[in-house]
């Protein structure tokens, strides 16, 4: 990962919370805690996400939010429910081959976007572990908020 770039304009929380995951080799961070106004505490698990940029072909390292899909994982293109897809989503659907990091474990996997019934399992597990999701769906009007699914790969 030493030739992966920090995601730019990632609030300040965030970078912290990449610091702490990457310096422990991923012991400290996997499971993130957040307290949200009038809410209570949230533990969510979280995972590096590592792109290569649509245009740059930079690698671009940015913590996402997951749960489990099959033998991979799954993470939400939400950007807080804002009206365009999240950069690392659009690297995605140019370069699909990705590097993650969940907890200790790093691998190679390919991104897909799920769909149907599937997509519709995942984005209710997905709001079962952060609720914020429903309101950006909401907050995103006519735009389908993508679940990604993280296949392994060799």
């Amino acid at each position: 990962m030493t030739d992966t770039n920090i995601a730019p304009n990632l609030p300040q929380w965030m970078k912290d919370h990449v610091d702490r995951y990457l310096s422990s080799g991923g012991t400290d961070g996997h499971m993130y805690k957040i307290t949200l106004p009038n809410k209570p505490e949230l533990t969510v698990p979280s995972l590096l996400l590592i792109t290569k940029g649509r245009k740059s072909g930079q690698k671009f390292l940015f913590p996402l939010f997951y749960g489990p899909a099959g033998k991979g994982y799954f993470v939400v293109a939400s950007k807080g429910g804002a009206p365009e897809h999240p950069g690392w989503y659009r690297h995605l659907m140019a370069h699909p081959e990705v590097e993650i990091q969940v907890g200790t474990e790093k691998m190679k996997a390919r991104a897909r976007v799920a769909s149907g019934e599937e997509r519709a399992k995942l984005w209710k597990a997905g709001v079962g572990f952060w609720p914020p999701y429903a309101d950006y769906q909401v907050k995103a009007g006519s735009r389908e908020i993508p679940v990604v699914v993280l296949d392994p790969i060799s």
